[in-house]
């Protein structure tokens, strides 16, 4: 059943492939030309010129014609290829039966076949291509009645019963002539057939546009007719054809210069049209998807199928392609000029696919270097693919540089191209800092620090890059020639790239700054506090050697209470807010009273306790609502679970280590169920 489904799906794309190839061709010839050629031709006193006008016409019925073949349902399309081949079958019986009938008329013999070799061999090579010819329209038409595909057998039943060469010449016409009134017969007893379709269909689609609407009737036509790959092919062959026209021209071997130019412009020539234009659109996208589908496989094995991420489809790379070809006018170019721009346009979309492939390749190199897999072909895979994104921007960058005069268009390629650089360089530097913190085997104590520089760093340097191309693109609109999709591009960049990034860069530094003023606000604990403390930190599991102290005596790592601090200001176990202390931020006093004891007895969980239930609130987006009653383990004290859209990239660094819990005599774990939920994942 699986092989009969795929051998459907291949055919309902195959047997529409001519469809498309009919509307290209048909967009391609210009009718007037052709007609202007044949009056200044010796032809111009054919009778065909008086039909122009019944010519233009049938251009336009060969429109309706292709786009009846494209959406016609699979069943009637086979049939109709069905059709179409056993006329051509019967057309190339007719042709044998001629050519048998010439050869004898120029022989000249007319006596018994079996006296002359020659005759025996035309006869027997004739008679054995009719019998194949009438077995094959009685298979394809599936029907024993094989006397009526056997006329063209007249003849040589003629010339086996001695029947003069002048009378079989005659009896030949009769046998084209049986077989034409057979083919009208046939067509006149299915003359309503296309009405019939057309009416069915009319009316499935009235009932789906009531129920569903215009937008479900355009998706089932996308999905039952496959589009995408139904335009991939038609232009995989056509380009296929171009390619094979260029090099059946030619009897000397290509240079590899000249192959370059060759692949630039055989895709310059196929798409002069909007219909090879869509089919190039949809070959970038399905290549883009199986690039960044290797890129997954290569990074992740199998395990890349589970988990599909719907932005990484190719679509964009398709989208930006079409884009950029319509509002450049490409189809309308000469075949140099259209190439030339061609090329820009493709190192466009080759910088979409590298950036796609970053987007893939950081969380899971950050992962596996924030992660104790020690498997090295992992590790290497990882490393190996973040080098590659590194060196083949620059270098793209580089080669741009050289073959071409640099302009606004080729800056943005530039750009891109040198942040994807930054952005894998940072990712290398973040995954470094992981895997030396691994390691040493103990947490670094500046490590949150130190990844927020690296991250600021690069982002910096994004932001100066996407400066200078607004830059750039200003000048070049002021001082040379000022286009409507110039400034469009320009004033796009300057809000996404530069504004933006500004907001969020500033909001960003905003946060941090009033999680480190909150923390130095914080008490810290004295080497007795913590001794009778005597547990470690409810967020990262660790011993704790320094910690500070919350209104409501509490005690975490400062580092690990920042990056809580960067989503919401509350207690990460108790949920109280946390408001700036009067006493400076390295005060060692506090009350002994409201320190936890190391071992509460559950029974008495909830007397001194401020994780009562009753007095817990949820969070919502960062902010306390106030009201609510929830268990601690119901809310997680991991900060990226609850960011918000302002506040994900204030996030700059992760808890690396799993939860170790100290196993020695007389160390309690309070709320040890509570703690786990608490825990500040990777």
């Amino acid at each position: 059943m699986a092989l009969k489904d795929k051998l459907e799906a291949v055919l309902n794309v195959g047997l529409r492939v001519p469809s498309i190839m009919l509307l290209e061709v048909l967009y391609r010839w210009d009718v007037s030309s052709f007609f202007q050629k044949i009056q200044r031709s010796s032809l111009n006193n054919n009778p065909l010129f008086q039909y122009k006008y019944l010519a233009l016409y049938l251009h336009y019925v060969g429109y309706i014609l292709s786009l009846v073949l494209l959406t016609l349902p699979r069943q009637h399309l086979v049939k109709l290829y069905l059709y179409v081949l056993t006329a051509l079958l019967l057309f190339a019986g007719h042709q044998v039966s001629r050519d048998y009938v010439r050869s004898e008329l120029h022989s000249g013999y007319e006596g018994p076949l079996y006296l002359e070799p020659l005759s025996v061999n035309r006869f027997s090579t004739a008679l054995l291509a009719q019998l194949v010819v009438c077995t094959l329209c009685s298979c394809v038409m599936q029907t024993k009645r094989i006397w009526l595909f056997s006329a063209h057998l007249l003849p040589l039943v003629a010339r086996l019963c001695l029947v003069p060469l002048e009378t079989i010449v005659f009896i030949n016409r009769f046998a084209m002539i049986f077989t034409g009134l057979e083919v009208i017969y046939f067509l006149a007893s299915n003359l309503l057939v296309p009405y019939n379709l057309a009416k069915t269909a009319y009316r499935e689609l009235v009932q789906v546009v009531e129920v569903y609407g215009l937008l479900a009737l355009g998706m089932s036509l996308w999905n039952q007719l496959v589009l995408p790959v139904l335009f991939m092919c038609f232009w995989l062959v056509l380009f296929a054809l171009q390619i094979y026209s260029y090099f059946s021209s030619r009897d000397q071997p290509t240079s590899r210069e000249r192959l370059l130019f060759l692949f630039l412009t055989s895709i310059a020539e196929c798409c002069s049209t909007p219909y090879s234009l869509l089919g190039l659109v949809f070959t970038v996208s399905f290549v883009a998807l199986g690039v960044l589908t290797l890129c997954k496989f290569y990074l992740q094995g199998y395990r890349a199928f589970m988990n599909d991420n719907t932005m990484h489809r190719g679509m964009t790379e398709g989208i930006t392609l079409l884009i950029l070809a319509v509002q450049t006018g490409l189809i309308e170019l000469q075949v140099i000029h259209r190439a030339f721009l061609l090329s820009i346009i493709l190192f466009i979309v080759v910088a979409s696919i590298l950036q796609s492939m970053l987007e893939i390749a950081d969380p899971i190199v950050l992962a596996l270097g924030a992660s104790r897999d020690k498997s090295l072909w992992k590790h290497f895979r990882a490393v190996s693919l973040c080098l590659f994104l590194l060196v083949f921007p620059a270098y793209m960058a580089y080669m741009i540089c050289q073959f071409f005069l640099m302009d606004f268009w080729l800056l943005i390629i530039i750009s891109s191209s040198i942040l994807t650089s930054l952005q894998v360089l940072g990712t290398l530097l973040i995954y470094i800092l992981f895997m030396v913190e691994e390691v040493r085997k103990e947490p670094v104590q500046n490590m949150d620090d130190v990844i927020y520089y690296v991250n600021g760093t690069y982002r910096l340097l994004e932001f100066l890059v996407a400066l200078v191309v607004v830059a750039y693109g200003v000048s070049e609109t002021v001082f040379g020639e000022w286009t409507v999709m110039g400034s469009t591009i320009i004033f796009i960049h300057s809000y996404y790239n530069v504004w933006l990034r500004a907001q969020l860069g500033w909001q960003s530094f905003l946060l941090r700054r009033d999680a480190v003023n909150k923390i130095k606000s914080l008490p810290t604990a004295s080497d007795l506090q913590l001794e009778k403390y005597n547990d470690i930190c409810s967020i990262c599991y660790q011993d704790m050697k320094s910690a500070v102290i919350t209104p409501c005596s509490h005690f975490f790592h400062a580092g690990c209470l920042k990056k809580w601090l960067y989503v919401q200001e509350t207690c990460p176990l108790c949920h109280k807010q946390l408001k700036s202390q009067s006493q400076p931020a390295n005060a060692t006093a506090a009350p002994t009273q409201d320190i936890l004891p190391a071992n509460p007895n559950p029974a008495e969980a909830g007397q001194g306790e401020p994780v009562a239930e009753g007095d817990q609130s949820v969070t919502q987006n960062g902010v306390p609502v106030e009201g609510s009653q929830a268990s601690p383990s119901s809310t997680s004290a991991n900060p990226n679970l609850e960011l918000g859209p302002q506040q994900a990239d204030t996030v700059d660094s992760v808890d690396v280590h799993p939860p170790r819990r100290d196993t020695s005599p007389g160390v309690g774990n309070p709320g040890s169920g509570d703690l786990q939920a608490l825990h500040v994942s990777v």
